[in-house]
């Protein structure tokens, strides 16, 4: 027998798990969470930018965000706020109140919505996805992380980068399209996945990639041959799932700092 490449990491439960409603979304809850502090841990998102959301499996419709003014390093299950589709807030206990910013909203609901698919989507603003975007250009595959983007990518160049409007969500969402990350001109870097899990483990592979970018400009990339052999393991959805799982155990070894 072949062994499993990727064998399962200890305490975790294997990716694609089946779960009831009720678990999948204390699940999506508690990784939700993982993710901000997974992206506070980055030193990113220190100036209140970017937001991580999580759709709730029983209001299709409805979305959590970390509640507004939390610093990410600190975010818990208990500070995550429901989000409904006319922008209404929630706290986990069903109160009404919370909030999320303005953009975390417009940005979220519309691409959700269009996206069924979609679970979790993740944007902030990084020392190297931002400067890249402004160059209004695809990644390239300039290196191995790369190649799980360079056929998997879309670029929405519009200039609304304060996404003030749902209308300016509902384009980022058509020019997404069925892609798993995209560039918003000079604002940086957003990707999405079928779970929290992936959407964040993408976004911080996007980071790196988008600092080679930055730091290589003028170098050579590999030919669309050898890019679609290194896709072919880095792009499927598990990948992924497996980057949250190393950061995780890296950035936020203690998962219980979250409940």
């Amino acid at each position: 027998m072949t062994p499993d490449p990727y064998p399962p990491f200890d305490g975790v439960e294997p990716y694609g798990t089946v779960r009831s409603l009720a678990d999948e979304r204390a699940h999506r809850k508690r990784m939700c969470a993982l993710g901000y502090r997974i992206f506070g841990a980055l030193r990113w998102g220190m100036l209140g930018d970017g937001h991580i959301s999580a759709r709730d499996p029983v209001l299709t419709d409805h979305f959590w965000l970390l509640d507004w003014g939390v610093p990410f390093a600190e975010a818990t299950v208990h500070r995550l706020v429901l989000v409904g589709p006319g922008g209404e807030v929630k706290n986990a206990d069903g109160s009404a109140t919370g909030a999320v910013n303005t953009a975390g909203y417009n940005i979220h609901h519309p691409l959700l919505a269009a996206r069924p698919d979609v679970v979790s989507a993740a944007h902030t603003h990084t020392a190297f996805g931002t400067p890249w975007s402004a160059n209004v250009e695809p990644f390239r595959a300039l290196s191995q992380e790369a190649c799980a983007f360079v056929f998997d990518q879309a670029l929405f160049n519009d200039e609304e980068v304060e996404v003030l409007s749902i209308d300016g969500g509902q384009r980022i969402a058509a020019a997404l399209g069925n892609k798993k990350f995209c560039i918003l001109r000079n604002h940086g870097l957003l990707t999405v996945g079928r779970s929290v899990e992936e959407a964040v483990g993408w976004f911080v592979m996007a980071e790196r990639v988008a600092e080679v970018h930055v730091k290589a400009p003028n170098a050579r990339p590999i030919s669309d041959e050898a890019a679609a052999l290194a896709a072919s393991t880095l792009a499927p959805h598990p990948t992924g799932w497996r980057m949250f799982q190393w950061l995780q155990r890296s950035l936020v070894p203690d998962r219980s700092v979250v409940d």
